[in-house]
């Protein structure tokens, strides 16, 4: 039971620092605050400033190199070499910017806009990874919970300029190509003890997997209704300064997820150790003793990994059992083993499917299209005398 006890926050811990990771995953989101410096400082035309944003996405057209790599190495050093690439990326522009380095071509920022888009796909491999692997059971809702958070990239990042970077000497496209660079890498450093893979045990008890989903659910909901409506100036009454604050709170609030599942694990293991001291006394003679209790009687199912038959042939989808589950543990009164599947196809199947295909294009061009078009309205309102509001 003290295993149990110890995992179960553990995971919960996983699913916040994937938040964390997530919420500063998206320092291309940024580009259109500072396209219009950029574009004066590298004397650029429109059209390769629309390229530029481009080639940020394009980056992400080889996350699969990230794939490949956590098949070798530990996912710890996946993400630090994510964040290390996003480093590089936009570290060596700030450095340009700053006259540290005395030029660079144009083909140079776009290759380097490429690697720094290309480190976003590393980071989000680790967490997806560690999601999915730590919640089997409801990897879909941890999942969607996680990515939720990369829409507060752009707000943080704008943040932190406007509060940190202000009022120092460089501001503008250097301060947010810095932070760029260096924020993911702290965050990355932070949260890497974090992100390990957690011997799963189910516990069939649906009222603590909803509860704890249930708070992840509010506390997200409240985080984007409070930065949307920071954005859209409705907290003007407050202070900038306030409002980072508020944000940076509300980041923080996950953190009551796991710590309660702590609370209650020790309480359970206080429980757990009084019945056992109980049924000690209990013995006599040294004889074994057993105590038949069927509103806390508990029996665990080792769940070992299964083999498969036969290899896959024709490119078939091969159904397992996810081998991530060692454990099933039932309580009270439930009956009814539940056994998380995956499906795992290789590549030649997954390109002739439509799925694929529609999602690939859709990412492909949506994304950027979308980084294009608010790039470009940066750059309307401010000929119009609104640079910032």
């Amino acid at each position: 039971m003290t295993q149990f006890h110890s995992i179960t926050s553990l995971q919960w811990l996983t699913l916040v620092g994937s938040l964390w990771l997530q919420s500063i995953n998206g320092p291309n989101t940024d580009f259109p605050a500072y396209s219009s410096q950029l574009k004066h400082l590298l004397s650029l035309s429109q059209f390769e400033l629309n390229n530029l944003a481009f080639a940020s996405d394009a980056g992400k057209l080889f996350g699969w190199l990230s794939g490949i790599a956590t098949l070798y190495l530990p996912l710890w050093l996946v993400l630090i070499i994510g964040s290390a690439l996003g480093l590089i990326g936009y570290g060596v522009q700030f450095l340009f910017l700053v006259h540290k380095i005395p030029s660079l071509a144009y083909w140079h920022v776009f290759l380097l806009t490429v690697l720094a888009g290309n480190s976003s796909c590393w980071i989000n491999t680790v967490c997806y990874i560690i999601t999915i692997k730590n919640f089997p059971f409801d990897r879909q809702i941890a999942v969607g919970l996680s990515s939720g958070y990369v829409g507060l990239s752009a707000k943080i990042y704008t943040d932190i300029v406007d509060n940190v970077l202000a009022s120092r000497k460089f501001g503008g496209a250097k301060a947010y190509l810095l932070l760029n660079s260096i924020l993911p890498l702290l965050v990355s450093i932070i949260v890497a003890p974090m992100m390990r893979e957690i011997e799963v045990v189910r516990k069939i008890k649906k009222g603590v997997s909803n509860y704890g989903f249930f708070m992840m659910f509010v506390i997200t909901m409240a985080t984007g209704v409070y930065a949307m409506l920071g954005s859209l100036g409705a907290l003007h009454k407050l202070s900038l300064l306030v409002q980072a604050i508020g944000l940076g709170f509300l980041l923080a609030m996950p953190l009551v997820v796991p710590f309660s599942a702590w609370m209650r694990e020790c309480v359970e293991t206080k429980r757990e150790a009084k019945k056992l001291k109980t049924v000690h006394d209990l013995c006599i003679n040294d004889e074994a003793c057993v105590e038949i209790d069927s509103s806390v009687s508990e029996v665990i199912f080792e769940v070992h990994e299964s083999e498969m038959h036969d290899s896959c042939t024709n490119d078939e989808a091969c159904v397992e059992i996810d081998t991530s589950v060692s454990k099933v543990i039932f309580e009270g009164h439930e009956s009814e083993m539940v056994v998380g599947e995956r499906e795992d196809i290789g590549v030649k199947l997954m390109v002739k499917r439509v799925e694929f295909w529609m999602y690939f294009f859709v990412y492909m061009f949506g994304g950027t299209l979308g980084l294009v078009f608010m790039n470009n309205l940066a750059q309307i309102a401010e000929s119009r005398g609104r640079i910032k509001d």
